[in-house]
């Protein structure tokens, strides 16, 4: 009777084993989110300076989170609706996250211009108007949201596409027609009934239709953009812009010259670009069996600008260090699936986007702006202080050679990479 048992008990043990083993290889995914809104409302902050007093609210603001698995490769990848993340805050939430290395959670802001300041400006007295404890609250429900997506991980599949995302979405206030309009949009479904549960935009464009001068609290057109997605499709809808850089604005221009900078234009153009989206993604293949690699680097870049240098030495994450001549901080290549994602640490002008994505492997090229850093505006030695209409990115830049470092480091991360999954047939 006790041999039965014990030979039961072992089979038993032996299918467990083997199931595990397989739902173990399996790729998984799961998506989280939580509501960062500060109760009461705080000052939003659209660039270097005080921030600016709100009196009311357009949507909500929210940590997004799609965490993936395959074999022991664990990734995170988490939006933000803030105008930028320093790795200061990430890294106190990549400590509350101990199920997966911290190199591997990947932390884009969405750069909206409506929210609360994450960097502690300071102003001319070099006193910073940031709240921290706000800040520590927001670290801590982005662990809680990626360990929620930790502890529901299911079987998943993948759709991805990329396209010309179509309609006034966006354009170069610069010179209106040298942008991106390419749309990367990855959607991972259900592997038991293909049910959504995230989908990623990644598109070249600043959320800043209603800016920080109206005092409006708000994620911008991110907002409306969520709100379409989830409900056409569910899931979680995530953005991370591109290359969005000098300067990729919405397009709300009206008929008369001006700027429409109100809530009806976020929606109109937030719901374009939904649309746009499902879209794009609508038709492509699932997925079944994609790879998952993660691979992260340090990149050191030199602070040649003074006005960088006088933000940082008057911040309160400056106890972190004591070097103010160059700056250290994470760039990841990440590839799930025939995509071939690339982050990077600030707003990167477009014709460096378009050398990157014509230098990456793949049919599926990401390039997550404003990823684990945002250090101001990424441009070429050619067009650092070359022309009049350069002057205010080349000072909120961190130098001349910003743009020829990164782009040979990210280049050089790319070919030790593996290269992605073929696009499916």
């Amino acid at each position: 009777m006790f041999r039965h048992i014990i030979i039961a008990t072992m089979a038993v043990a032996l299918c467990i084993g083997a199931s595990m083993t397989a739902h173990g290889d399996d790729f998984q995914a799961a998506a989280a989110l939580r509501m960062i809104t500060p109760d009461p409302l705080l000052p939003i902050s659209g660039g270097v300076g005080t921030p600016a007093p709100v009196t009311e609210k357009k949507g909500d603001l929210f940590v997004r989170v799609l965490v993936m698995e395959k074999g022991d490769t664990r990734v995170a990848l988490v939006s933000i609706d803030n105008l930028g993340w320093p790795k200061y805050w990430g890294d106190k939430t990549r400590a509350l996250v101990p199920r997966i290395p911290g190199e591997n959670i990947l932390i884009g802001a969405t750069h909206g211009h409506s929210a609360p300041d994450a960097y502690a400006f300071p102003d001319l007295q070099g006193e910073h108007h940031a709240d921290l404890d706000y800040l520590q609250w927001v670290c801590e429900q982005m662990a809680e949201a990626i360990n929620e997506g930790l502890d529901n991980l299911r079987p998943a599949g993948l759709k991805i596409a990329v396209d010309e995302a179509k309609g006034k979405i966006a354009y170069n206030y610069y010179a209106p027609i040298l942008y991106d309009p390419r749309n990367s949009v990855l959607q991972a479904v259900d592997a038991a009934d293909d049910t959504v549960i995230a989908t990623l935009v990644n598109y070249a464009i600043h959320p800043e239709v209603l800016g920080p001068g109206r005092g409006i609290l708000s994620p911008d057109l991110c907002g409306p953009l969520y709100d379409r997605i989830e409900e056409e499709v569910g899931g979680v809808a995530m953005f991370i812009p591109g290359a969005l850089g000098g300067m990729i604005t919405a397009d709300n221009r009206t008929e008369d010259g001006r700027h429409a900078r109100t809530w009806e234009e976020c929606v109109r153009i937030g719901q374009l670009l939904a649309d746009e989206s499902l879209r794009i993604i609508a038709d492509a293949p699932v997925q079944t069996a994609p790879t998952l690699f993660c691979a992260a680097r340090d990149l050191t870049l030199p602070i040649d600008s003074p006005l960088i240098r006088l933000v940082m030495r008057n911040s309160p994450m400056a106890d972190q260090t004591d070097n103010f001549e160059e700056v250290t901080t994470q760039m990841n290549v990440l590839n799930v699936g025939s995509a071939q994602m690339l982050t990077m640490p600030g707003e990167v002008l477009p014709n460096l986007g378009y050398y990157l994505k014509r230098n990456m492997p793949g049919d599926h090229i990401f390039l997550l702006g404003l990823t684990n850093d945002a250090f101001g505006y990424i441009m070429t030695k050619y067009d650092f202080d070359s022309f009049k209409r350069y002057e205010y990115i080349s000072r909120t830049s961190l130098g001349e050679m910003t743009g020829e470092i990164f782009v040979e480091e990210a280049l050089q991360l790319v070919a030790d990479s593996p290269q992605p999954d073929p696009m499916p047939q």
